[in-house]
């Protein structure tokens, strides 16, 4: 099976990309805060564009993304971060009678190009030599930092929502066992 390589920009360089390109502006467009919550939260376009406010426990700190709306059909739990939860509790500020968190004008889905569109705007930079980042390529960004910063595999792939079964190895205690 041949899988796809999305345009990733290296990890390295996120902070400055969140602070001179999504965070530059008092009024970022929809299209940036949507791409920084994606970051933040290592999800896939799709899930971020269909969020609704029922997903959301501001107690716990969560996003449960519907089994349906993910590409393996499990539900998946995320852990939301302070700056997240700041995103999410300035999108219910705008909320005018709608089910979906991020929202067009207009109050329908937005498109998948809303973050592409200001990817290529920006031409950010990507690791693959004359390709912009795209924002499934965050993704890749996220499981490499963490396979560089010491963060097990596991761990990593349950926070992409990959199916762990196929990732994990047994450790050694489970040898023994």
């Amino acid at each position: 099976m041949l899988s796809l390589v999305y345009p990733s920009m290296p990890w390295q360089d996120l902070p400055d990309f969140v602070a001179t390109i999504l965070n530059a502006n008092n009024k970022p467009s929809l299209g940036a805060i949507m791409l920084e919550f994606l970051i933040l939260t290592a999800a896939r376009s799709g899930e971020v564009r269909l969020m609704q406010w029922e997903e959301i426990d501001f107690e716990t700190c969560l996003w449960t993304v519907p089994a349906e709306r993910m590409k393996a059909r499990i539900e998946h739990r995320v852990p939301l971060s302070n700056r997240a939860l700041m995103i999410l509790q300035n999108q219910k500020k705008k909320a005018e009678n709608t089910l979906l968190v991020f929202p067009t004008i207009r109050g329908k889905v937005a498109t998948d190009m809303i973050m592409t569109k200001l990817l290529r705007s920006y031409k950010i930079k990507s690791d693959i030599k004359g390709r912009v980042a795209t924002a499934h390529g965050f993704r890749s960004s996220f499981r490499n930092w963490a396979s560089e910063t010491g963060c097990s595999r596991e761990i990593a792939e349950r926070a992409l929502s990959h199916t762990c079964l196929l990732y994990t190895s047994p450790s050694p205690r489970d040898a023994h066992e």
